[in-house]
């Protein structure tokens, strides 16, 4: 299973970058950030549909869809390591993760998306949101090849 992240926000150079990519690098799956510059000066619900349509442009055809929300479902690191596990056993072959900008994500991206996750009840910077995601994935590989990293 390979993963494609699409997320508003330019992180090159940046500490955020350096966690990401530390944890991208241990992960099993094949993982490819798409980072999309945030629509400044549009009013927010234009910016929102700009960057909506970028993220849905940035994921390959046929992806299965996984946005984070606020408002989404929030599962603990076991339940998010057995739903990739059913997905990756179910011959999901690219499974695509859509973060959005200070605006949140379109309708359209939440539309289009197979499930929505939430990283909790707090507002967090997107920048962190995708090194708290990536660190997610990599626990759940962990959790899936029976690593102790999750127990450690």
């Amino acid at each position: 299973m390979r993963i494609v992240i699409a997320a508003i926000g330019i992180a090159r150079g940046t500490p955020y970058q350096a966690l990401y990519d530390d944890y991208a690098g241990r992960l099993s799956w094949p993982v490819e950030l798409k980072e999309i510059k945030p629509k400044s000066g549009l009013p927010p619900v234009s910016a929102r549909k700009e960057e909506g349509r970028a993220i849905l442009r940035a994921l390959p055809k046929e992806t299965q869809l996984v946005a984070l929300d606020r408002l989404g479902e929030a599962l603990g690191s076991e339940a998010f390591a057995s739903r990739l596990r059913t997905w990756q056993d179910g011959g999901i072959r690219t499974l695509g993760f859509a973060i959005g900008g200070a605006e949140g994500l379109d309708e359209a991206v939440l539309l289009a998306a197979r499930l929505k996750f939430s990283l909790g009840a707090m507002t967090w910077p997107h920048l962190l949101a995708r090194v708290m995601l990536i660190e997610q994935l990599y626990r759940a590989d962990s959790i899936i090849a029976g690593h102790p990293y999750h127990r450690g």
